[in-house]
């Protein structure tokens, strides 16, 4: 389960979108899309993330973000010994929905297609 209290502690005040960035960077890389959404790579490296906030909005009950995640992929090979893939970093780019319970800080995150 994803919560970002700091973000909606945040909602509404100029340090949202830095505490969003933060809390987004420092989940643990498997609660995010990014594996979903490689175009160029075979394998997500979340080392380098970063985010971006596109939009956000609001409703009764949740907020509403669009933002996209630059990060980079790896082109893996066999891992044989004579195996002449270099193991080159790509650059990668997603988009994702966040939506953030205003009660309890619970957040979905997926991919947008």
């Amino acid at each position: 389960m994803i919560k970002l209290v700091s973000s909606l502690q945040t909602w509404n005040t100029p340090a949202f979108i830095s505490n969003l960035k933060e809390e987004i960077c420092s989940l643990d890389s498997s609660l995010l899309p990014l594996q979903q959404g490689l175009r160029y790579s075979s394998i997500a490296n979340a080392d380098s993330l970063s985010v971006s906030v596109l939009k956000t909005s609001e409703d009764e009950d949740h907020i509403f973000i669009k933002a996209g995640l630059f990060y980079t992929g790896i082109i893996a090979g066999c891992n044989c010994a004579d195996d002449p893939t270099p193991v080159d970093e790509n650059n990668e780019y997603c988009e994702v929905s966040i939506s953030i319970n205003k009660v309890t800080a619970e957040a979905t995150i997926n991919l947008v297609h």
